[in-house]
């Protein structure tokens, strides 16, 4: 599984923080950061997904409002949103 995040799109609320330990906080930037990514575009963040956190991974694309995050499967088929 792996999970793309747009910090780009972010507003910052942080529930996606709430969600996954992954997500963490940048107070500065007013928006989350996922750890142990790679910046695969400008603003766009990529890594692949623990077998033991992808229960985790999904509620967190499923907390964000504004739908920054993306939950892709080992097959590449987009799962959430």
């Amino acid at each position: 599984m792996r999970i793309e995040y747009d910090k780009d799109t972010c507003i910052g609320m942080f529930q996606c923080v709430a969600e996954w330990d992954a997500f963490e906080r940048d107070e500065d930037a007013g928006k989350a950061v996922l750890a142990d990514s790679e910046e695969t575009d400008e603003d766009l963040f990529v890594r692949e997904v623990p077998d033991d956190a992808e229960l985790d991974a999904k509620f967190a694309a499923r907390a964000c409002p504004v739908e920054a995050i993306t939950v892709y499967d080992d097959d590449g088929e987009q799962l959430i949103p």
